[in-house]
């Protein structure tokens, strides 16, 4: 039985990584070898590439669970130099031998998720990049890149299949980790069909309008800005993007965990 704390989002959130992982699986499982070598969207990165990482990302949770669990520091990585040497290594690796590693590391971490003591979810962990966050965030951390780095495979999985709780819940965490030096984009409106327009402002800056999903998608650099429109301020803004001259979105190198996470496992997030 998974030791969950009572009434919490980490079932949820567990199984939503659970389908997410298995339809990732069954992408990879439709790709020919030499279709890895083809560009995926990510600069510089085959599709190759992206399933290396995915695997590896799987172990690197797998660090930092451990350091929650123990109390021992545990690094996400031992360096960025040696992230990016693991995954140059791994990104010839055949289709089979990429789903079977994604295959056990997603088993190996679901294995630890079901023994983590209820106290260690609690216990404050840092990835890559600040601020530290407690160890119940790595599982939507591991969402994320599933969700994401599935659609940077370029294999035929898009925005459009991303669960209505994945846009919900990235949106929020984007927008509440916004960089402060970013100043492009000064309010965003979230419009749904049929639905109340939801407004976030955030500083000084044109005004961007679009659906939560291409919002996401836009913000996160998985469209040029399809279905986002600039809403006239008096300023013209152009840019190589597909959004008639909307501003540049946030150069996310990765997106950092929000700064005011509960402790403790909440009953739902957002």
């Amino acid at each position: 039985m998974v030791k969950y704390p009572y009434m919490t989002i980490l079932p949820a959130v567990q199984a939503e990584l659970t389908t997410a992982t298995n339809r990732l699986l069954a992408t990879v499982a439709s790709l020919s070898d030499a279709c890895l070598a083809a560009p995926s969207l990510l600069p510089g990165w085959t599709r190759g590439h992206v399933l290396a990482h995915i695997a590896q990302n799987a172990d690197s949770h797998l660090n930092l669970l451990t350091w929650a669990r123990t109390g021992v520091r545990t690094p996400q990585y031992a360096s960025l130099a040696a992230r990016s040497a693991a995954i140059e290594a791994a990104a010839a690796h055949s289709v089979a031998r990429h789903l079977a590693e994604i295959e056990d590391g997603a088993a190996r971490l679901a294995a630890a998720v079901r023994d983590m003591p209820q106290h260690a979810w609690s216990a404050l962990v840092e990835g890559m990049r600040p601020p530290p966050h407690p160890a119940w965030y790595l599982l939507v951390r591991r969402l994320r890149e599933v969700g994401f780095h599935h659609v940077d495979l370029n294999a035929g999985y898009t925005p459009a299949d991303w669960p209505a709780s994945f846009v919900r819940r990235e949106l929020h965490d984007c927008l509440t980790s916004w960089p402060g030096n970013h100043r492009t984009v000064g309010r965003i409106e979230l419009v749904e069909p049929g639905e109340t327009e939801v407004v976030h402002v955030l500083g000084d800056g044109p005004t961007v309008r679009g659906t939560p999903r291409d919002m996401l998608a836009w913000l996160t650099g998985r469209s040029r800005g399809e279905g986002v429109s600039l809403v006239p301020m008096g300023r013209l803004f152009t840019s190589g993007h597909a959004g008639a001259g909307l501003p540049d979105p946030p150069p996310w190198l990765t997106m950092p965990a929000p700064a005011d996470l509960p402790t403790t496992p909440p009953k739902d997030y957002p």
